[in-house]
């Protein structure tokens, strides 16, 4: 008897402790790039060149899934069946900043043969960097771009009241 209850006190404090390094900051889950974002790509001359919304999460080996890609830009380069694919590699979480490292590819259905890369460094809700698009006739350049998070775990309620609308029909964001 003794035994047990010194067992159960033994699983207690240990549950206890791992509930108090939870509420320290410490999670099976560290802070992350899940959300609806935006994105703006910029041309070498600061004109607007792309811009599009999706819905991340990182997956545990850190590849990317991508939901409700939706280029908001027309563009002859990308007419339809778009994939995406990518990866994050997450380097800090200090105070709720997420920083790391993103790499992310479009590649064109229709017509074929257009690819759009971008590479950027993520700082808490922004992620910016560069993009390079390689394809057919009119369909390459290069230029920055810049991500904003509209919603996910670590956006503060004003800019959930702001964006809710983007979060609740996030197959069409604008």
């Amino acid at each position: 008897m003794k035994q047990s209850a010194v067992a159960v006190l033994l699983v207690m404090g240990m549950m206890m402790g791992s509930m108090s390094m939870v509420g320290c900051g410490m999670s099976a889950n560290p802070a992350n790039i899940d959300g609806v974002w935006k994105a703006t790509l910029l041309d070498t001359n600061q004109s607007t060149v792309f811009t599009f919304g999706m819905s991340l999460i990182v997956n545990g080996d850190g590849t990317l899934a991508i939901t409700n890609f939706q280029f908001n830009s027309n563009s002859p380069c990308f007419v339809s069946g778009e994939t995406e694919s990518g990866s994050f590699s997450l380097s800090g979480n200090f105070n709720g900043q997420v920083t790391g490292t993103l790499n992310f590819v479009v590649t064109s259905g229709s017509p074929a043969g257009n690819t759009l890369t971008l590479t950027g460094q993520a700082n808490g809700n922004t992620i910016s960097g560069h993009w390079t698009l390689t394809g057919g006739t009119g369909c390459t350049g290069s230029g920055t771009f810049t991500m904003t998070r509209m919603w996910g775990p670590r956006v503060n309620t004003e800019n959930r009241r702001a964006f809710g609308d983007i979060y609740a029909r996030p197959a069409s964001i604008h």
